[in-house]
């Protein structure tokens, strides 16, 4: 191995340790104790919550409680709900649901357990939300009701408003967004109105408990009413919004025949299909609970009382992994900076924005990271080959570093919770040679970025980054490395 080859994998390694030294830092046990206790006052145990937007802790009695529900829904489903029970001591008139992406090793009996799809839903999501609305709507007033709610919920835990559509049509809906190069924001805007728990409309089964929500969240902290399309969260979108999002990206005509009538012809199935609950003048009173809401003036409203009795809490951000990185590549001794600005935007236009920020930093500093984190999106006008949003973005960046051949630089992007797609990586890493390395080993590198099948050539080249189920969901991290010499350590 020349020395410029041993530079750039101490280069490699140097990058996937900033990654998983950030995971590792975003620890779901740690961060639960420092949002999250369980006591016992000597008049029974006591739910705090230590650190509430506002004045003075959330503190709740469980003996006031004759059922405590928890509905434990995403990708982080399994490890939320451990952590729960780890420290809850109460057991009577416990029940609930964990909806993941995989099966747990252990299993309480108080749950039921389902593995639901991801990222397009399966059987088991159909048959968790139905398992959910089931439970909640036996909450009354002596009901709490816990709901642990990470990324990915979107998929793995859906059911249509509309009894007719199928799950073969749900599959083609899911798929059709996905592909559309939408934000995640607008996508969710789209799913709110089609689903029969989101929207608030989990919040709405149980209307009469008292409902604690501890979020692990994969959308930005500005648009926390989206994450899993805001199951207990009310909706602040509107039917005309989803008109003109339908229309933006021509959505209709992609989606199957009974998709498309439920759309353009709604019908009465016990739900108002033209607007969600709580568009922003009927959820008034309630918005200046939430932390992401805008304040305005308050109005009557009947669908009010489901979220009163709401409390939410973050338990760990996209936020909280970029400023780790960040730690971590300043201990490294890099100039470190962080930049999201391309949160959204479209891959190729974000790789663009962000290789220029990076050559415009290293001009000044030689040792740098550039750090960005949040999501990229990725329009798909064919079938796609094995890939995800973090290769394209790494493939796409690759060609810009093979014009500075013998320079250490790097482009590393992944995903929280270590998938990538419809792939089992959570993203690569590409160098000055990648292109070169790849064209060596027969791939057509533009080929495979125009087909979305950038997958097959990181992983023969080795850089594919694969960790495996992080139970974790906090978005892509991002990282643009310029190395002055070889790494020793």
């Amino acid at each position: 191995m020349t020395a410029s080859e041993h530079a750039l994998e101490s280069l490699h390694e140097t990058a996937t340790a900033i990654f998983q030294d950030a995971l590792d830092a975003c620890n779901i046990d740690s961060a639960f104790d420092r949002r999250i206790r369980f006591t016992d006052d000597g008049s029974g145990e006591v739910l705090t919550r230590l650190m509430p937007e506002g004045s003075g802790p959330t503190v709740l009695n469980l003996n006031d409680y004759r059922d405590i529900q928890v509905i434990s829904i995403g990708k982080a489903a399994l490890p939320m709900l451990d952590t729960l029970l780890s420290r809850m001591k109460r057991r009577k008139g416990l029940r609930g649901i964990c909806c993941s992406t995989e099966s747990p090793t252990q299993r309480n009996w108080r749950f039921r357990y389902f593995e639901g799809g991801h990222p397009l839903p399966n059987d088991d999501s159909f048959a968790a939300a139905r398992a959910a609305l089931a439970l909640l709507r036996k909450a009354d007033k002596r009901t709490l009701v816990i709901f642990l709610i990470s990324g990915g919920s979107s998929a793995l835990f859906d059911l249509p408003l509309d009894p007719a559509i199928t799950l073969e049509d749900t599959i083609g809906f899911h798929n059709a967004l996905i592909g559309s190069g939408a934000p995640i924001t607008e996508i969710n805007t789209i799913r709110k109105h089609f689903s029969a728990v989101k929207a608030g409309r989990l919040a709405l089964a149980a209307a009469e408990a008292t409902k604690f929500n501890i979020l692990l969240p994969d959308v930005p902290l500005r648009s926390l009413d989206t994450l899993a399309s805001g199951p207990t969260s009310p909706d602040l979108t509107t039917s005309e919004e989803v008109r003109e999002i339908l229309a933006k990206y021509d959505l209709l005509a992609k989606f199957t025949p009974a998709v498309r009538d439920f759309f353009t012809h709604p019908r009465p199935n016990g739900e108002d299909i033209s607007e969600s609950l709580g568009i922003k003048n009927r959820l008034a009173p309630f918005l200046p609970r939430m932390p992401w809401s805008e304040k305005t003036e308050p109005s009557p409203a009947q669908e009010v009382d489901a979220f009163r009795d709401s409390v939410f809490e973050v338990l760990l951000s996209s936020h909280d992994l970029v400023e780790s990185a960040r730690t971590r590549a300043e201990q490294a001794g890099y100039f470190t900076v962080v930049d999201n600005a391309c949160d959204d935007w479209d891959y190729a236009d974000a790789a663009r924005y962000l290789l220029e920020r990076f050559h415009a930093l290293r001009a000044e500093h030689p040792r740098c990271c550039l750090i960005s984190g949040g999501e990229v999106t990725v329009t798909i006008d064919r079938t796609p080959g094995a890939g995800g949003r973090n290769m394209q973005f790494t493939l796409e960046c690759a060609f810009d570093l093979a014009k500075h051949p013998g320079e250490q630089l790097l482009v590393f992007s992944a995903g929280s919770d270590g998938i990538d797609g419809n792939t089992r990586s959570a993203g690569a890493i590409a160098d000055t040679t990648t292109i070169s390395r790849a064209t060596a080993f027969g791939y057509q590198p533009q080929k495979e970025l125009d087909s979305f099948n950038a997958c097959p050539l990181f992983t023969s080249l080795g850089d594919s980054v694969v960790t495996g189920h992080t139970g974790h969901n906090l978005r892509d991290l991002r990282l643009l490395i310029s190395e002055l010499e070889p790494i020793l350590n």
